[in-house]
């Protein structure tokens, strides 16, 4: 079958399929079958083709306390799909429709959605603890028993079939393989857009990547694009420098092998006062200040794309603001979704954008726990779980 063919025999009725449900913080997810019910008024159904795994999934996994803490909870929100079904008053999408699940809201119609200064979406962005966009804590999982299951980050992309808020859904191009597709719903989108809508990166400059995940990765694509002279990725792990490379990074620093040097003080040795950019893709306080530091008096920029763990503040020195430097957060890359993803497919398309080498796995949907394993044990960049393999 066609992956881009859609089946609407259960329109407006339940559908019956599997999922990998997470019942307890950091046990095993459990496949099973679950009830999708159909959409309301601006949701769609999709029938997922293939997801992956990021380690913000790996992060609620774990957690065990707080109001995020839910379960039973279908994880994931890295995937492309196809639209199954549509709800009532939705506009723009239609059955069979390739479309990527974006946990970012872009409401289209708010002052910040309309405004080209941010990718914020004032009307729906606050609220992180509710199941369903428009709808609150109704869900649209049951499992065996008739119980709710949880929603995340309004996708849950670990299911045959989900509802998606149309604010989170965005149509793209079929022409794109569907796996490298995936990547842009989440981390390739996040890191290229840090440094081409947030940094906004010009020809020659110099950067620093703390953290070459996937997110640094994509991070040090974005400023290779931009035209970047030099790209200095920071990470423990000596095998990331050869996987940096296809992404344009120049050079690397191994923390673990600059003595009593800090790595800013490094970094500032090897650019003759500091980079122009750096970006911060781990999540510690500790390297948010040395990505801080290792930026140029008078003009040097941060941007922070790792979200610290404990929600511990930053200390920046208020003499080293004063004299130019500035740092700033992002969430999801500055994009806005539905106008700035297609321009990434197209980018893409032209093989301007490089998405080999994010994929270094691949498994069938029935291997989750597996692709759990090897992103905790750090031995894979991304995961793809394919639907129907």
């Amino acid at each position: 079958m066609d992956k881009t063919s859609s089946v609407s025999i259960h329109e407006g009725k339940p559908i019956r399929c599997k999922a990998a449900l997470c019942r307890k913080a950091g046990e095993a997810l459990v496949i099973e079958e679950i009830q999708v019910d159909p959409p309301q008024a601006y949701e769609v159904r999709i029938k997922i083709l293939c997801t992956s795994l990021c380690h913000t999934d790996v992060a609620f996994w774990k957690l065990e306390w707080g109001p995020l803490a839910r379960f039973p909870r279908i994880l994931g929100h890295e995937a492309v799909g196809v639209v199954e079904s549509i709800g009532e008053l939705v506009d723009g999408f239609k059955q069979g429709d390739v479309v990527l699940p974006v946990f970012h809201p872009h409401c289209e119609e708010c002052r910040d959605c309309k405004s080209p200064k941010s990718n914020w979406c004032s009307r729906f962005c606050d609220d992180f603890v509710s199941n369903t966009r428009r709808y609150g804590m109704a869900s649209r999982f049951k499992d065996f028993s008739g119980e709710d299951i949880y929603h995340f980050f309004f996708v849950s992309s670990f299911s045959e079939y989900t509802v998606v808020d149309i604010a989170h859904l965005v149509n793209i191009s079929p022409e794109i393989p569907v796996d490298k597709a995936a990547l842009l719903s989440c981390c390739v989108s996040t890191g290229v857009g840090a440094a081409w809508k947030v940094a906004n990166v010009e020809e020659g400059s110099t950067v620093a990547i703390f953290g070459l995940g996937a997110v640094g990765l994509a991070v040090a694509e974005g400023a290779r694009l931009r035209g970047a002279a030099k790209i200095i990725g920071v990470d423990l792990n000596p095998d990331k420098f050869e996987i940096g490379k296809r992404f344009g990074i120049t050079d690397f620093v191994n923390p673990a092998l600059s003595g009593e040097k800090k790595i800013s003080q490094v970094i500032k040795e090897m650019t003759e006062g500091g980079v122009d950019y750096s970006f911060e893709c781990i999540g510690l306080t500790s390297s948010m200040e040395e990505a801080f530091n290792s930026t140029r008096t008078g003009s040097g920029k941060t941007v922070i794309l790792g979200k610290e763990k404990q929600m511990l503040p930053i200390s920046l020195g208020s003499h080293d603001l004063l004299r130019g430097r500035t740092i700033c957060g992002t969430l999801f890359g500055g994009l806005k979704p539905k106008l700035d993803i297609p321009i990434l497919v197209d980018s893409y398309l032209k093989k301007e954008l490089n998405l080999n080498g994010f994929i270094t796995h691949e498994l069938s949907f029935e291997e989750i726990n597996k692709a759990f394993d090897l992103l905790v044990k750090g031995e894979t960049i991304r995961c793809v779980l394919w639907m129907d393999k």
